[in-house]
């Protein structure tokens, strides 16, 4: 299969430079393997949306240099390519693990997880859920939803075994199950999580490699446990290290100048 890599950024404003050395990182290896290029928008958090920022990621990447084979403004034979369009795939995809019985009603809140002396994390991670619903009573359940409370659904998952991949920067590496805990694949409002669409997608755009900051590499046994759930064929992954602000820190949308935007402004070309 010819290789297919993908950049799914989130538009939530400029375009700073450590989101353009992922995308440029990720375009020159696909680029290098002779394969397609997939732009998509994931802006399923309605709330951090920026209007508009959607048209400037996508101008600032191709004043960057890059271009792609599919994507929101160019399409393509997986349209489309945001995934706030895309939410039928993801309900569907959520009924299945449904209906195998691989997720569950939660009606804890975070203030709830973050507070349990069982739920360490570390920094940036997703917190370590202790469990508090996963054997809820169905009485029970249907008791807190007549009573109007909204459960998010959680993943059950298997803590028995290591999860080995090879990470093309990194190299093998041994991802623990049991150190993560259930994780959210839906919200409590009805949005999909980031790790149930970006699986979805990833599957159904056939993306076999993935490159992406080193910030993601806790995210990616909660991916392959869904993938393992769907009986998919994951992408190959790399991390690549994050640049640094002189304070340190990874380059954010916080940091200034260091944007895109303000480099094209300024007459950089």
């Amino acid at each position: 299969m010819t290789s297919r890599g993908r950049f799914a950024p989130s538009p939530t404003g400029l375009t700073h430079l450590g989101t353009a050395s992922t995308a440029l990182l990720a375009w020159l290896s696909v680029r290098a393997q002779r394969g397609a290029y997939v732009m998509r928008m994931e802006d399923l958090d309605r709330r951090r949306v920026v209007a508009g920022s959607a048209d400037g990621i996508l101008g600032d990447l191709r004043w960057f240099g890059l271009d792609w084979d599919e994507g929101p403004d160019v399409g393509g034979p997986h349209a489309p390519y945001a995934q706030s369009e895309r939410g039928p795939r993801y309900a569907a995809a959520f009924e299945n693990l449904r209906t195998a019985g691989l997720v569950y009603p939660c009606f804890c809140s975070r203030k709830d997880i973050q507070s349990a002396a069982s739920a360490p994390q570390a920094p940036g991670d997703e917190a370590h859920y202790p469990g508090t619903c996963r054997d809820l009573a169905q009485s029970e359940v249907v008791r807190r939803v007549s009573s109007g409370a909204a459960p998010a659904w959680r993943f059950r998952v298997d803590r028995a075994g290591i999860i080995p991949f090879t990470d093309r920067v990194r190299g093998r590496y041994e991802a623990d199950p049991g150190s993560i805990g259930d994780f959210v694949v839906l919200r409590a409002d009805g949005v999909p999580a980031y790790q149930l669409a970006v699986v979805v997608d990833d599957i159904a755009m056939r993306i076999s490699e993935v490159v992406r900051g080193e910030d993601l590499l806790a995210s990616t046994v909660r991916q392959l446990l869904l993938y393992r759930a769907f009986e998919a064929t994951p992408p190959v992954f790399a991390h690549v290290p994050l640049l640094l602000g002189d304070d340190g820190a990874r380059l954010s949308k916080r940091h200034q100048g260091v944007t895109l935007r303000e480099l094209r402004d300024a007459g950089e070309s």
